[in-house]
């Protein structure tokens, strides 16, 4: 028997090298976690989906039925905020710590984008909360954080612009301004997640309040933005590869000569730089333990293919191709790898924080969403035409996950600084091998050789 029922969703040797580091909470909560998942969320995926309008306008007006139900009983079997660690987050955290919710999180990525939201650790509220709750006034967090936290609102966080290229957020153009006791907010933004959802109450709005400052990286600030402030203007909702993601959506937004109080300012001027690295790190390791448990769906749902007995190609079933059993040893390889490399950086986050665990987060986050989309590619490859269809869920799957090469910073851009970060080991290296090369002929000469 299994040590834990998690073990039949992940991986038992997983599950081995880090059991012994869940606390009896940790352990209890994801028992519950599972037993939910199987009894109640994920057989309402498809149902969650069927919800949602087809009608272009109903779909930006719907507050998806089944979730919401899922939502009262989440909260009610204390399967609410996992995310949020009181490690971190003393006042509104809950008693896990970032690598009992990275097993977690890979649990809910195997429902579907709905299951996550069911726990309310959806992005990208999840993000918002954290940085609400980090660097948020007391009187910011009674305001937007609470509300968020109960599950009553949600948030958008509003970063990249449409005519900028935000992968370097030192070019991010709009203009955040004090004008007496208020704040100007004027600029054009898009791809903005969840500014389409009708519960979206505030936008976090990141831009350049100081251009002129000496350093780029204090140029920037984080400002309150409500949702219907007279100016906001959600001007569309972006496709993904046909796809629109409603009702959250990711949507093109303009903020024209929006007033917002002084209150509404995050931390203060010129933190802005500092806010979204907060708030990104623990985000990256959400998003790619959801994007494992997608991958292990479409592994699983290829397993299923490939035995099905109603399916021979050339004389052979499926799964008696060569081919094929290569592509299932590579995407279980694959998934193995990088799930190890995702709870690595959540204990590195655990132990050192977000900025300690920079090294671990980039190389997760450039890795895992490139490895999920091969093992989805492998899976679609065993259906065929259907493969990319609306039958399967694979297609959609697939574009979802495509984006995360592009969000939080794209690969490039994580590349580059693990690249460089690698580099300045070589002053050390260059010493060391010198030092050994000097007792090697050392030793040489001892020996007369």
């Amino acid at each position: 028997m299994p040590s834990h029922p998690v073990v039949a969703l992940t991986s038992e040797s997983s599950w081995a090298m880090i059991e012994d580091k869940f606390s009896d909470y940790g352990k209890e909560t994801l028992a519950k976690l599972v037993a939910f998942l199987e009894a109640e969320v994920y057989p309402a995926s498809k149902l969650a989906h069927a919800q949602i309008p087809k009608d272009p306008e109903q779909r930006w007006k719907t507050v998806v039925p089944i979730i919401e139900e899922l939502k009262v009983k989440a909260r009610k079997l204390g399967l609410w905020n996992l995310f949020l660690s009181k490690t971190h987050y003393p006042k509104h955290g809950v008693p896990l710590s970032n690598l009992e919710y990275a097993v977690m999180a890979e649990l809910m990525g195997r429902g579907g984008p709905m299951a996550s939201q069911v726990f309310n650790c959806s992005a990208p509220d999840t993000g918002n909360m954290e940085v609400l709750a980090r660097y948020g006034s007391p009187e910011q967090q009674e305001k937007w954080l609470v509300p968020l936290l109960n599950g009553e609102t949600r948030s958008a966080f509003s970063m990249t612009e449409r005519f900028v290229a935000s992968s370097d957020a030192t070019n991010i153009q709009t203009s955040i301004r004090q004008e007496g006791n208020d704040i100007v907010i004027n600029g054009h933004k898009w791809y903005i997640s969840g500014a389409g959802d009708p519960r979206t109450v505030l936008h976090l709005v990141m831009g350049k309040s100081d251009p002129k400052n000496k350093s780029a990286y204090n140029q920037q600030s984080v400002v309150i933005v409500p949702s219907n402030a007279p100016g906001v203007t959600v001007v569309r909702p972006m496709g993904v590869f046909g796809y629109d993601d409603a009702p959250e959506g990711h949507c093109e937004v303009i903020y024209d000569n929006v007033r917002v109080p002084l209150s509404n300012l995050v931390l203060g001027w010129g933190r802005g730089f500092e806010i979204i690295q907060g708030r990104l790190g623990p985000g990256r390791i959400h998003h790619c333990m959801r994007t494992i448990g997608s991958a292990s769906v479409a592994l699983d749902t290829m397993l299923q293919r490939v035995t099905d007995p109603s399916r021979k190609t050339f004389g052979k079933y499926l799964y008696q191709h060569g081919t094929v059993v290569a592509d299932i040893a590579k995407s279980r390889a694959e998934i193995e790898s990088a799930r190890l490399l995702v709870l690595s950086a959540a204990l590195m986050i655990d132990n050192h924080k977000a900025k300690g665990a920079l090294k671990e987060i980039g190389i997760a986050k450039f890795v895992v969403p490139s490895m999920a989309l091969g093992v989805i590619d492998r899976a679609i490859q065993s259906f065929g035409a259907e493969g990319v269809s609306q039958d399967q869920e694979l297609a959609e799957m697939w574009a979802g996950i495509r984006t995360l090469r592009l969000a939080d910073g794209p690969d490039a851009v994580h590349i580059q600084q693990i690249g460089q970060r690698e580099l300045k080991r070589v002053p050390e290296l260059v010493k060391k091998t010198t030092e050994r090369k000097i007792k090697e002929k050392a030793l040489f000469q001892a020996a007369k050789l």
